[in-house]
């Protein structure tokens, strides 16, 4: 079984204990579905400050919600709509100190004052959907969050598709 780890040292160092205990959970398992769910789980309960860590996929027209670590969410969102629709639409990380400046932000969570949401793509660049991670406090999210997300990100969508051999 896995037991959560207190993490320790700077950012980056416990967002590199953090993606050691992602290839943990991602190794040799390619279901989209399970591998979320995981990484929601254990991003939510490593970090602090967080109030909803979770995913939305792109069903070919919108984003759809999958698994999620926090209060239930806005279901569907539209490409281009709202934080999590931008990051799809542009395909670039978006970190938002302050979601009530964020122009059509959607407040799934009232409480949620700052977010962070990294596109996914697969290796063809298909859009696959985008990882969010809000915070009840304004700020929350710095460069080195966003690395570190962004490299847990990549751990996903890299488990979804294995290398090919030969």
């Amino acid at each position: 079984m896995f037991a959560a780890t207190t993490l320790t040292g700077n950012k980056p160092e416990q967002y590199a204990q953090l993606a050691d205990q992602a290839r943990g959970l991602l190794h040799g398992e390619h279901d989209r579905i399970a591998n979320a769910a995981n990484l929601a789980a254990l991003v939510f309960n490593s970090l602090p400050d967080l109030n909803w860590v979770g995913f939305y996929f792109f069903d070919g027209n919108e984003l759809v919600v999958g698994p999620f670590q926090g209060l239930p969410a806005c279901v569907r969102i539209a490409v281009g709509k709202g934080v999590c629709g931008t990051a799809a639409q542009t395909g670039q990380t978006q970190r938002v100190d302050d979601v009530d400046a964020f122009p059509g932000h959607i407040a799934c969570d009232a409480a949620s004052r700052s977010e962070l949401v990294v596109p996914l793509f697969a290796r063809n660049g298909d859009l696959l959907g985008v990882l969010d991670i809000d915070s009840p406090l304004r700020g929350r999210f710095e460069a080195d969050d966003q690395a570190g997300i962004e490299a847990l990100a990549r751990l996903y969508t890299d488990a979804l598709e294995p290398e090919p051999h030969g």
